[in-house]
């Protein structure tokens, strides 16, 4: 993704040329400029973070309700809604190849959805989340170049080993397993994006996977809730989850990469872990022993360092040695005419 704060036009072209004078306060005021957007890109990226973990915890609190499956089918059918309606995709003008992307598209996010709820069922969020950043983790450890990315894949197991150091059985071994799971099937949701980013515009793409997950996970949701999914308080709390856990947080994303650079984006997203850990504690009230907040810390490390690995730039090439010309006959370097 281009940085757009690049496209900027130069002082002296907006002053009308490069024999212009250029004003001496504009480089400071466009330093403060930009670090005003990036303050406040931060800030977006936070409140998408916060909004996200936090809406997770009030989907599990809906789960005596309707159940992790209920909840699933409340938040996608309501977020695919809402896209649907704000985007408008177009049907017309895609072949099956295209639409073979969307059902992807569609089963992951319906899939990882369904496998994340059910681990936060079982075990705490915050390991839960933690165990499911593992999955986009591995993705940016094989997009890496050179040995560091073997650092953070090994303080990845070691937080991963602080969270079973009392074997996963304690620690729920079907929950462990549907975290790492959904852990999967978000590192192939990250792939499956970039596909439908490329044949759909805007996000279109995104709003028809939205739509094709709801379907998916419409029938588990009735199979497991039935009439429960209609209460009036059960629509209202799946509503909030939806906006929390899916809306708000893709437009607060949206409006933070307008003013960061991809890499800085990504590296607060690799927060998620330690924010879930806080909105189980505040909200459903989830205590973490001192290992298991070692063990968050050390997954997030890695999740950063991992990712400002893999979007380092390469090394620019080293330039190639300038040949030296002979003079040529009747000249000298440095010698005068006449």
């Amino acid at each position: 993704m281009t940085d757009v704060r690049a496209l900027a036009p130069t002082v002296d072209a907006v002053a009308g040329g490069p024999e212009a004078p250029a004003d001496p306060a504009a480089p400071v005021e466009a330093g403060r400029g930009e670090r005003a957007a990036g303050l406040v890109g931060v800030g977006l990226v936070a409140g998408g973070i916060c909004s996200q973990q936090f809406g997770a915890a009030v989907a599990a609190s809906l789960f005596p309700r309707v159940g992790a499956l209920g909840v699933v089918s409340l938040r996608l059918a309501v977020s695919a809604l809402v896209l649907l309606l704000v985007c408008r995709p177009a049907v017309r003008g895609y072949g099956r190849a295209d639409w073979a992307v969307i059902v992807g598209f569609g089963a992951a996010l319906a899939g990882m959805n369904t496998l994340i709820y059910q681990a936060i069922d079982r075990i705490p969020l915050g390991t839960a989340v933690t165990l499911e950043v593992l999955g986009p983790l591995a993705l940016s450890v094989v997009t890496a170049r050179g040995p560091g990315r073997w650092l953070w894949a090994g303080l990845a197991l070691a937080g991963v080993a602080l969270l079973g150091r009392g074997g996963f059985g304690e620690l729920n071994a079907a929950g462990a397993g549907c975290a790492l799971g959904a852990g999967a099937l978000w590192a192939a949701y990250i792939l499956l994006s970039a596909r439908a980013g490329s044949r759909f515009p805007r996000v279109d793409g995104l709003a028809w996977a939205m739509a094709c997950g709801a379907l998916l996970s419409l029938p588990l949701g009735v199979a497991g809730a039935g009439g429960a999914l209609l209460d009036p308080a059960a629509l209202a709390l799946g509503g909030a989850v939806a906006l929390l856990s899916s809306v708000l947080p893709y437009t607060l994303e949206l409006l933070s990469l307008r003013r960061l650079a991809p890499a800085a984006f990504s590296v607060l997203m690799s927060l998620s872990p330690a924010v879930a850990a806080l909105a189980g504690y505040l909200v459903l009230h989830q205590g973490l022993a001192l290992a298991e907040v070692a063990a968050i810390a050390l997954v997030v490390a890695a999740s950063a360092g991992a990712v400002r690995t893999a979007t380092s730039p390469a090394p620019a090439p080293a330039p190639a040695p300038r040949r030296r010309t002979r003079p040529r006959a009747g000249s000298r370097s440095g010698s005068r005419a006449g």
